[in-house]
């Protein structure tokens, strides 16, 4: 007989409100083993005595065939005597168990799907279905530990079936804690544009039907509302601009599933599997051709759109509605032609609407109808947004899905608070070595987004217990997230420190890559204050763990107007034009209010604000090439001016740079780009030779400093054109390239940057 050994493991990551104690459970009796498991303050402890071989083989499968949620960071395992256990037992947690991680929110899953679409099943049809390998977490918990009376679901007592599932630890909704059926659930409401209820047996089916009919609905999801319409309506597609005053900044869309992607898209296989990801984000992807013409307003003049795969019970049903009821139990792997616009609820710029009240008041006047249900959403959460890149996959919007989970840092450290910027913002909470992001809040220019990013703040800070030793935001005084730095501070007794801009930008990108080493940044994006007091946003840094080195940068321009250049380039342009004897181009090519203005300013000797910004040269080239002079919303220029070259060859224009000490003057390039007949070419042209000039002097910087990594970060690096190329120069140069892809490269990646900075410097300086 083999000899009888044991082990204790404690396992750490992702593992509680997962299924992960039943899976340990199942394992260990498929591997004849005895002993027991449980949740306690630091994720979870198992004990394992069995014959050695068996032990391996459990060991193995720990890590191999994980439950969909859950995640391993550590197993720290050690011999012990055996006790003497005759069976496996799953134990009750610890009275000081708290999650570690409260699970992120996430899709159906199919065991569920095939539940939900069953007429036989006593969950056929009911919205809320769910279990521990999908549905909603972050955005229904209000404190730790993740249990039932914590979240939103405690309103809601399980009935007896509910209740012998969730205490059965082979039933997959073990210890779910939204678990719920008809009889004891949440249930939905329609609603008319006044908010008074409709009457209805069925409110999916008359939503559905209206849908159809061309109206505009409100829907309540995961982490907040969604304006829905019928995407292959233009009419409604049109109502639906012109009551949300939204242009022409495109429309996300959802469809059945991969199958129905691929008629409007190029679905690459990296792209399906971040669709059919637990996280389901917005993915963009390439149109096909003709996409448009079924799709009229949807994303215009643009070669991606945003689709996204239906991922909570309600939305299944409004495509189940739409095949009918189909009792083919694969029907939801079948491609169907319905195609929802899917986009934020909310008045333009305003946080996401959450509550059925708020929706009723604030969405007046842009919906026909309100699908509500009666559970409470906790935590606003917007969709995640997402591209493939290459064979990657870059966040442009990190949110449902994907927030709460933890950015593992490579060094223990102080806890930190970081604001984070003003555009796109998101904070950021470290604690040992993990950092915790909240959902993306938004621009803080309004009341309302500068609450909800304090609400975010305190909310991560309770959920894991973290009172910081440091506040970090960053170095512009007026910014809303700077001033909550100092009023979090003062709160906390702390050390506020600012960290420059675009030296935030590059220590995110290493700090989601572990790097710890002095390394070069390209810091590339529209606005940053420098630390010379002028705006930047085209600069070759070194960072290192006691700071950063400004190398190198692009040479200014003139804005004139200041922050209104953001959204009219062609005041750039203008001046530009003017300031190199070139006024009666100006005036031809932008005749509009305010040119005079500009002519006035450059003749007399009042100061013009300038910037070294990469975000601004592009906009400035797409008012010179007639591609976007005017924007109605923030980077709507550079998109257009990149979608124009899409599919076009470029030529480096070297005989158009002008290199110096300082860096490199794009001017000629600039002015140059009126030559061109074709906007398609300039355009390749324009990306092909800015990143031969970045990556130029990025290897010269790298020769002389003996540096052979480079980060590259900035809300420009999401322009795949750019990066693509730049990359592809800086690699043939032999050095190492690294990007921001899990976390945002824009100013939504900003406050890791912060908060990486703040430890570096504070982990050097402690020699260790």
């Amino acid at each position: 007989m083999s000899r009888i050994s044991a082990r204790r493991l404690r396992i750490n990551g992702t593992v509680q409100g997962v299924g992960f104690r039943p899976f340990v459970y199942v394992l260990a009796t498929d591997e004849n083993l005895n002993g027991t498991v449980l949740n306690d303050g630091q994720g979870v402890e198992t004990v394992v005595e069995g014959e050695e071989a068996s032990i391996a083989r459990f060991m193995k499968r720990l890590t191999t065939e994980l439950p969909p949620l859950a995640s391993i960071e550590t197993i720290v395992s050690e011999e012990i005597e055996p006790s003497g256990f005759t069976e496996f037992k799953i134990l009750e947690s610890h009275s000081d168990a708290v999650s570690t991680v409260i699970p992120a929110d996430a899709a159906v899953c199919r065991a569920c799907l095939s539940e939900l679409t069953d007429k036989n099943n006593r969950r056929y049809r009911y919205p809320f279905i769910n279990c521990t390998h999908c549905g909603p977490r972050y955005t229904i918990t209000a404190h730790l530990p993740y249990d039932r009376p914590q979240t939103s679901m405690k309103d809601f007592p399980m009935c007896s079936d509910c209740l012998e599932e969730y205490t059965d630890p082979l039933d997959r909704r073990f210890h779910a804690q939204p678990n719920a059926c008809p009889v004891c659930g949440p249930h939905v409401t329609l609603l008319d544009k006044a908010g008074l209820p409709i009457n209805t047996d069925d409110p999916l089916a008359e939503v559905m039907r209206r849908i159809k009919a061309g109206e505009i609905a409100a829907i309540k999801g995961l982490g907040g509302f969604h304006l829905v319409c019928d995407a292959k309506n233009a009419q409604a597609v049109s109502r639906l601009r012109e009551r949300k005053k939204r242009p022409s900044k495109p429309f996300a869309l959802m469809v059945q599933n991969t199958a129905s992607a691929r008629r409007i898209a190029e679905v690459s296989e990296e792209a399906q599997k971040l669709l059919e990801s637990s996280a389901a984000p917005i993915v963009l992807l390439p149109k096909k051709p003709g996409a448009d013409d079924h799709l009229v307003g949807i994303a215009p003049n643009l070669t991606h759109i945003g689709l996204m795969l239906p991922y909570t019970p309600i939305h299944w049903l409004l495509f189940f509605e739409a095949a009918d009821r189909s009792e083919d139990p694969l029907w939801h792997e079948k491609p169907n032609d319905l195609t929802l616009v899917m986009t934020s609820a909310n008045a333009g710029g305003e946080p996401l609407v959450i509550s059925n009240a708020e929706a009723v008041r604030l969405l007046e006047g842009i919906c026909d109808c309100f699908l509500v249900h009666n559970r409470d959403i906790l935590i606003r959460c917007d969709d995640s947004v997402a591209q493939a890149k290459d064979n990657d996959v870059q966040y442009i919007r990190r949110a449902r899905g994907l927030v709460p989970q933890a950015i593992a840092l490579p060094f223990s450290g102080p806890s930190v608070i970081a604001a984070g910027a003003w555009l796109k913002n998101t904070a950021c909470l470290t604690k040992g070595t993990h950092a915790y992001l909240t959902q993306h809040i938004g621009d803080l220019d309004r009341v309302s987004n500068d609450r909800t990013l304090e609400k975010a703040i305190r909310h991560l800070s309770e959920v894991f217990e973290i009172r910081p030793d440091y506040i970090a935001c960053d170095l512009h005084p007026d910014f809303y997230s700077t001033v909550l730095a100092e009023k979090l501070a003062n709160e906390f007794d702390v050390e506020l420190i600012a960290v420059q801009h675009h030296h935030a930008h590059i220590a995110a990108v290493m700090a989601e890559h572990g790097l710890k080493e002095a390394v070069l940044g390209l810091a590339l994006d529209g606005v940053g204050l420098g630390t010379d007091g002028k705006s930047w946003g085209g600069e070759l840094l070194k960072v290192d763990p006691l700071g950063f080195e400004r190398l190198k940068s692009l040479s200014p321009i003139l804005l004139p107007g200041g922050d209104k250049c953001a959204r009219e380039g062609w005041r750039m342009a203008y001046a530009l034009l003017c300031q190199n004897g070139l006024a009666e181009n100006a005036k031809r090519l932008f005749p509009f209010k305010g040119a005079s203005i500009i002519e006035r300013m450059l003749a007399s000797d009042l100061p013009i604000p300038e910037s070294s910004s990469l975000g601004r040269i592009f906009d400035t080239a797409a008012a010179l090439t007639g591609v976007k002079t005017h924007s109605s919303y923030e980077g709507e220029a550079p998109v257009l001016f990149q979608a124009a070259g899409y599919g076009t060859k470029g030529r480096v224009r070297e005989d158009l740079l002008e290199f110096s000490e300082s860096g490199v003057n794009f001017v000629p390039l600039l002015l140059n780009l009126t030559q061109y007949s074709s906007a398609a070419e300039a355009s390749a042209d324009f990306h092909e030779t800015v990143a031969f000039a970045l990556s130029r002097l990025a290897l010269a910087v790298a020769e002389k400093n003996k540096i052979r990594k480079v980060c590259l970060s900035g809300g420009c690096c999401l322009n795949t054109r750019l990066s693509r190329s730049l990359r592809n120069y800086l690699e043939e140069g032999s050095l190492s390239v690294y990007e921001g892809l899990r976390i945002p490269p824009n100013d939504g990646g900003v406050s890791l940057g912060q908060a990486y900075a703040v430890l570096m410097k504070l982990h050097s300086n402690n020699g260790v």
